[in-house]
């Protein structure tokens, strides 16, 4: 599955697209002006997906990967 295929089901599945969750990610305190903060580990915010979005760990780490800017 491609990285768009994954972001394309996690906002058929919550109704969030990328930049919602950037949003949220900022408004949760993980980032700050669009990067991840210092000592935030990648476990805290995958587990905030699970639980707040009921995502599976693939899609919570491809959520994990937008705001690393690992892809675009």
């Amino acid at each position: 599955m491609s990285f768009q295929a994954y972001l394309d089901n996690i906002q058929a599945k919550t109704g969030k697209s990328p930049s919602d969750f950037k949003e949220l990610a900022e408004k949760k305190g993980f980032t700050e002006n669009g990067k991840i903060k210092d000592g935030v580990k990648a476990t805290q915010i995958t587990d905030w997906l699970k639980q707040e979005f009921e995502l599976g760990h693939g899609h919570a780490m491809a959520i994990y990967a937008l705001l690393k800017e690992k892809k675009s």
